[in-house]
C-alpha cells in the first residue's frame, strides 16, 4: 500500500510540474559536437559518425558525439558517446517519452550483451561540475568478449548515476528553471588480454581529459 501510494503522489507531483508549473521551455545556449575535438592527448578520432535519422529520432536526442578514440600506436580503442537532449519532455519535441536519455543498463541486453557487474561509483575528475558526482560501472561479457562500460547523465550541473535521479530532476528543472535538457556520457573499452586494473587506468586517463570540454556542450 505504502509503495501505491508514493507512486501516486509522485504522479500527481509530475503532472503537476509539467502542465502547471512550467509552460516554456529554456534551451540554454551551447557548442554543437561537431565542434568537439577529435584529438585528445595520445587519442585520435577520424570522426564523429553520424546516427541514422531512425535511430536518432528513436534516441530522442538533439546532438551526438559517437567517436571511436585509437591511441596513437592503434593497439588501444576507446568509445565515447555523449547524446545531448535540448528537451526530455515529448510534448516539446523530446522523443518518444517524457524522460527520453535512455538507459544503458537497460539497453544493453537487448543487443545481446550480458552485464556481469554493475555498481555505482563516485568520479573525482577535475572539471566535473558535481562535487558528489557519480557514474554507473559496468562490465558486460557477450561469449568470451568483454567490455568496461562508464556512464552518467549531465544536466543543470548534476552529475547522476541513478536513472530515478534524472526523472526526479527533469520534473525539478522543469519547475524551477523551466529546463529539461540534459545528456547521457558513455564509455566503452574492451578488455582484450588485459585485467581490471589497466582498463581501469586507460578510462580514468582518457576521462580526466574529455570531462573538463564537456560543459561547453553539455550545459551546466
Amino acid at each position: 500500500m505504502s509503495k501505491l501510494i508514493v507512486a501516486i503522489a509522485f504522479l500527481s507531483l509530475n503532472f503537476y510540474t509539467y502542465h502547471f508549473m512550467a509552460r516554456s521551455a529554456v534551451i540554454p545556449p551551447r557548442e554543437l559536437f561537431a565542434s568537439f575535438p577529435l584529438r585528445i592527448g595520445d587519442w585520435s578520432c577520424g570522426r564523429n559518425e553520424p546516427l541514422d535519422a531512425d535511430v536518432k529520432a528513436n534516441l530522442g536526442a538533439t546532438d551526438t558525439l559517437v567517436c571511436q578514440y585509437l591511441r596513437d600506436d592503434r593497439a588501444r580503442v576507446i568509445g565515447l558517446y555523449v547524446g545531448y537532449h535540448a528537451t526530455q519532455v515529448r510534448e516539446e519535441g523530446g522523443g518518444s517519452d517524457e524522460n527520453s536519455i535512455h538507459p544503458p543498463a537497460h539497453c544493453l541486453p537487448g543487443s545481446g550483451w550480458d552485464i556481469i557487474d554493475s555498481r555505482t561509483v563516485p568520479l573525482d575528475f577535475d572539471g566535473l561540475p558535481d562535487p558528489d558526482a557519480k557514474a554507473k560501472r559496468l562490465i558486460i561479457a557477450k561469449g568470451e568478449y568483454r567490455q568496461l562500460v562508464y556512464y552518467w547523465y549531465q544536466m543543470s550541473g548534476r552529475v547522476v548515476a541513478e536513472d530515478w535521479q534524472k526523472i526526479l530532476y527533469v520534473g525539478y528543472d522543469r519547475a524551477t528553471r523551466g529546463r529539461t535538457d540534459g545528456a547521457l556520457v558513455r564509455f566503452t573499452l574492451p578488455f582484450g588480454r588485459r585485467g581490471d586494473e589497466a582498463v581501469e587506468k586507460e578510462f580514468r586517463e582518457f576521462a580526466a581529459s574529455v570531462v573538463p570540454l564537456l560543459p561547453a556542450y553539455v550545459p551546466n
